[in-house]
């Protein structure tokens, strides 16, 4: 029982190391990169622009957007949703926000079992009576 109590928690570790973690710091580098150049194109009163596209395994294509005024915001599997530039910066800041809970609430979970296991371990040390460990 303990063990698998253990591989849990090492499980939970692992998937908050290694997936939750450098997911905010790429969402949180998107969104940085987004909000920089939103704000870069109400400073400059930009109206229209040429940019290259990704089509996909690196292949861009040149497109011109004749009206900056709305743009799409990628909001996760697949789905845009079109916001005006207010809007957008609105989204990215509770987006980000977002992430930063869903990291402390694992965070906060993985201390929880840590806790149970040490309460477990120590039930067990003492009804078998062994010496604490050091």
């Amino acid at each position: 029982m303990d063990g698998l109590i253990q591989e849990k928690v090492r499980r939970f570790e692992e998937f908050v190391d290694l997936r939750l973690k450098p997911d905010l710091v790429h969402a949180i580098a998107e969104r940085s990169n987004l909000r920089r150049n939103i704000e870069n194109l109400e400073k400059n009163s930009v109206t229209s622009l040429q940019t290259l596209v990704n089509l996909g395994s690196e292949v861009y294509m040149q497109a011109e957007v004749p009206d900056t005024q709305r743009i799409f915001v990628d909001i996760g599997l697949g789905f845009h949703v079109e916001f005006t530039w207010s809007e957008a910066l609105k989204y990215i800041s509770v987006k980000e926000a977002s992430l930063a809970k869903q990291i402390e609430d694992y965070t906060c979970l993985i201390a929880s079992i840590k806790a149970q296991i040490k309460i477990v371990c120590e039930g067990i040390r003492e009804l078998l009576q062994l010496p604490a460990e050091r």
